[in-house]
């Protein structure tokens, strides 16, 4: 039988030594006045009930108090248990219901000083948005800029100038500006932002089951209207009088002038001091709140994404937003592809020389090879290391065997066979793509310029072929090669090769009746690229006092910055003339940023819906600040830019990811930087340390580049 008699002596010591501790209580919180003394008791004899439970439950084995046994006999205690954990429960809601990051700028009490324009609005902002349930960081306390009040409110100006600039850019060529910082700008200015659909680019819808795509009975009618190219813009007028007047229609032509203005004062706003300061520990900011964000919940988001049925990595849309046509095969497709066509056509004429015309089996004989000879290896079609730094021998990759002669014959739209063999390559891609159901891709055809007819051949082979993929959307590059062309006396001066570029798009937009191979493929266009290799230095300054394209006679090749005004100007043009017959229009969406100077990425951020590459983003906090508030999109290639111009290990990618820049993976040439089948897999495969919610985040984005979110209806993609 167990003494209870024996255990009276200790808990009343505890209990005197429990009430002794209450005055200390009291004098240290310097709560003397409203103590409740009975509170006090009941607190001491709940301590003394634990204790005499715990010397019950084991008298000859325990002599201390053991918190663990006091549950499972003290009735009291379980109940404050219970309590005290639906209270910790409350808590956890009730934190998870704020979703809120505050930002609280310090102002001094003791002055007078009036809230200047920009602190006033920062002030009144909402900081709060709907997110999803999980930890949020509160940031409370001083917030330091990193630079003076003075100089805050200089580079708050600055960037609000700064993306009013491109807003105006976007706008008026329609093409893409988020509604987020339109608000926001709105806000600034004062005024009610109002939702502009008509400000935004259209595109051709998806056909229909049973629907023809390449029909022509439902092209619109000839408006008669007249073009002319003046200062390498083309103007249209109402008819041929109005021509002769200089009274062209109502449409917004660019201003050269005005964008000299824009650009230098971009120029001068990365090179300031306390704007690189500010952007620099905002990006900063950026990657560290991603950091935190992943620690507290990427078990969450995970957990999240398992509950998410039939919807994973391998079911979400993957979007090849940046990849060349002519190497949209990786190199086994195109060796398996050379020896079958062998196989069938041996003894077809393929190949025309100056001499004579050459069968499939001659050619080979003339190469002194024979295709089942050939393997991955001795195609060399793949950039290694020899190619880095070496933009001139990767464009010797496009040659199989280093054959000139092959990449006319398998790669090439207008040749002896007009382009049969590159028409089925494309479509066996394509048909890859269907069967993976959830791939598409956005190959570029090349339009060089040289001549007006480049237009007129390359859509006479799409509709001749039918090339046709619901996976598939197109885009036109436009290589800067002039000086190659005008050395070669092809053309006599720049502004020729800007017409010979966009003049048959225009007549195509106004009389497509007369051109109707033209009008149909330009349904399937969705932008127009600007390529080449950004490392060669022109040496010219784009200025007010640059020739005019017509005055460009010399041999020298222009700015990067000057091909990209005239293209931006012409496609401005052409895009309001489209957007009044109620066609599709046009993005402008240049490489950009791989290499050369930072002014090609300025330019881009006036003119460009999204770019390709962006890796010199890196060297200007500025910069790459600004393309974070525009969510400017970023067609990123790791493994090209590992073979040519940087190191797998030095790519920024994850780095723009975590800082929420719009950035995507893309493979730019498969056939020279990939092996397997899936190629735009490989690429993500390669970022190990990333988790599966951030690859499948990428994909939402990618989505959004070429505008295929607003068709495909997917749960992957907003």
């Amino acid at each position: 039988m167990i003494n209870l008699f024996s255990y009276i002596p200790r808990v009343l010591g505890l209990i005197i030594a429990k009430i002794k501790d209450i005055p200390v209580l009291i004098l240290r919180t310097g709560k003397l006045r409203h103590v409740n003394i009975k509170l006090a008791f009941q607190g001491s004899f709940i301590f003394a009930e634990k204790v005499f439970a715990s010397e019950v439950k084991d008298e000859g084995g325990r002599h201390e108090i053991s918190p663990f046994d006091v549950d499972e006999i003290c009735p009291v205690s379980h109940r404050e248990m219970q309590a005290h954990i639906f209270h910790l429960e409350a808590l956890k809601k009730r934190f998870f219901g704020r979703k809120t990051v505050s930002l609280s700028v310090p102002q001094n009490e003791a002055s007078s000083t009036k809230l200047s324009h920009i602190d006033e609005y920062i002030s009144t902002s909402p900081t709060y948005q709907t997110v999803p349930d999980f930890q949020r960081v509160q940031i409370t306390g001083d917030y330091a800029s990193g630079v003076t009040v003075e100089d805050f409110e200089m580079v708050c100006k600055g960037l609000y100038r700064a993306l009013c600039i491109r807003e105006k850019y976007m706008q008026k060529s329609f093409q893409r500006f988020p509604k987020t910082p339109s608000k926001y700008l709105r806000n600034i200015d004062g005024a009610a932002w109002v939702a502009k659909e008509n400000f935004y680019p259209v595109f051709t819808p998806p056909m229909k089951k049973g629907e023809d795509p390449f029909r022509t009975d439902n092209l619109p009618e000839n408006l008669g209207y007249h073009l002319k190219m003046k200062d390498g813009v083309v103007y249209i007028y109402p008819n041929e009088e109005a021509a002769s007047k200089e009274e062209p229609k109502p449409l917004p032509y660019p201003n050269l002038d005005t964008f000299l203005d824009d650009m230098n004062f971009l120029l001068a706003l990365i090179a300031q001091g306390p704007v690189k300061t500010y952007t620099h520990r905002r990006l900063k900011f950026l990657s560290s709140k991603f950091q935190v964000h992943q620690m507290l919940n990427e078990m969450d988001e995970l957990k999240e994404l398992k509950n998410n049925p039939h919807r994973d990595f391998y079911n979400c849309r993957k979007v090849d937003t940046h990849i060349h046509a002519a190497a949209c095969m990786n190199q086994k497709h195109l060796l398996r592809f050379i020896k079958k066509s062998y196989q069938i056509d041996a003894d077809r004429v393929v190949y025309s020389t100056t001499e004579k015309n050459l069968t499939l089996k001659e050619l080979f004989v003339k190469l002194k090879m024979h295709p089942y000879d050939l393997t991955v290896d001795s195609l060399d079609v793949h950039a290694g290391r020899q190619t880095f730094q070496r933009f001139d021998k990767f464009n010797d990759k496009y040659n199989p065997v280093g054959a000139s002669e092959l990449r006319d014959l398998y790669l090439k739209t207008d040749n002896y066979i007009n382009g049969e063999y590159f028409a089925t390559i494309i479509k066996e891609v394509g048909a890859d793509l269907v069967e993976a159901k959830y791939q598409h891709a956005e190959p570029r055809l090349s339009i060089y310029g040289r001549s007006p007819d480049e237009w007129s051949k390359l859509s006479t082979w799409f509709v001749r072929n039918r090339i046709y993929c619901p996976n598939m959307t197109w885009m036109i590059q436009v290589p800067r090669i002039y000086d190659v062309f005008r050395s070669k006396n092809f053309l006599p001066h720049f502004g020729k090769m800007l017409e010979n570029i966009f003049m048959p798009v225009f007549e195509a937009s106004i009389n497509p009746q007369a051109h109707p191979d033209l009008s149909v493929f330009l349904k399937h266009i969705t932008g127009f690229d600007s390529v080449d290799d950004e490392s060669k230095h022109s040496g010219h300054m784009f200025s007010s006092k640059s020739p005019k394209p017509q005055e460009w006679t010399v041999e020298k090749n222009p700015s990067y910055t000057y091909y990209t005004y005239y293209m931006y100007a012409n496609i401005m043009v052409l895009n309001c003339l489209r957007k009044e017959r109620g066609m599709n229009t046009f993005l402008f969406r240049p490489h950009c940023g791989e290499a050369g100077a930072l002014t090609h990425l300025m330019t881009a951020f006036m003119t460009a819906d999204n770019i390709s590459h962006g890796l010199n983003l890196k060297k200007s906090p500025v910069l790459q600040y600004l393309f974070f508030l525009a969510q400017i999109p970023i067609a990123m290639s790791p493994l090209s830019n590992n073979s040519l111009f940087l190191e797998y290990a030095k790519n920024p990618f994850l780095d723009f990811l975590q800082k929420g820049l719009m950035i995507s993976l893309s493979t730019d040439d498969p056939m020279q930087f990939h092996f397997t089948k899936v190629c735009i897999w490989n690429c993500e495969s390669s970022f190990h340390g990333s988790a599966v919610t951030n690859l499948i985040s990428i994909h939402e984005e990618v989505g959004l580049i070429p505008g295929l979110a607003q068709w495909v209806k997917d749960p992957a993609l907003p």
